[in-house]
């Protein structure tokens, strides 16, 4: 970490395929808890954390924006969760590829333009990406998950855990 003057700290980043002091395996978890349904990528990234598994690091974001890009650098694998309206039920799991109009969401940016912007940014693939899209029914502002939602996360969650596993436990033998 670089100190610039006055010790504000800044984190300088680098052309690297994996960054040592990063988990290999990052979750960008996007929602807004105080809109029903769309609390639900928050809520999976709560299943992660308390989860508590080695070599997995979880951000929580109400929208992607273009800063994201640098959450991605020295990433082995990245997992963007979110709740979705006409998602299949319980949810839809795919893989990303970068794509500057792609939008699967009103979030500001989709995964795919996150993507992009590392593969402009960096000028060198993003690494590989996956979305887990989880059925969402009801947005509405102060309203909790609903019913249906709530049993989508459970199985979304476990979902979730299981693409954490494997790498993290690599990741957990390789930092002992």
């Amino acid at each position: 970490m670089s100190r610039a003057p006055g010790g504000i700290g800044l984190r300088m980043h680098h052309n690297l395929k994996v960054d040592p002091g990063r988990a290999p395996i990052l979750v960008l978890a996007v929602g807004n808890p105080s809109r029903g349904d769309d609390a639900l990528g928050p809520a999976l990234a709560e299943m992660v954390e308390a989860a508590a598994l080695p070599g997995v690091e979880v951000i929580v974001e109400f929208q992607l924006q273009v800063e994201n890009a640098l959450d991605l650098e020295g990433r082995e694998r990245v997992i963007f969760v979110d709740a979705g309206v006409g998602t299949g039920v319980p949810f839809e799991l795919r893989e990303a590829k970068p794509a500057a109009d792609f939008l699967h969401t009103s979030h500001a940016l989709s995964p795919e333009a996150v993507l992009a912007t590392y593969l402009r940014v960096k000028g060198e693939a993003p690494p590989p990406s996956t979305v887990l899209c989880v059925r969402g029914e009801s947005f509405e502002l102060g309203e909790g998950l609903s019913a249906a939602a709530a049993v989508n996360l459970q199985a979304a969650g476990q979902k979730l855990l299981d693409l954490c596993r494997p790498r993290a436990a690599e990741a957990g033998q390789a930092v002992r």
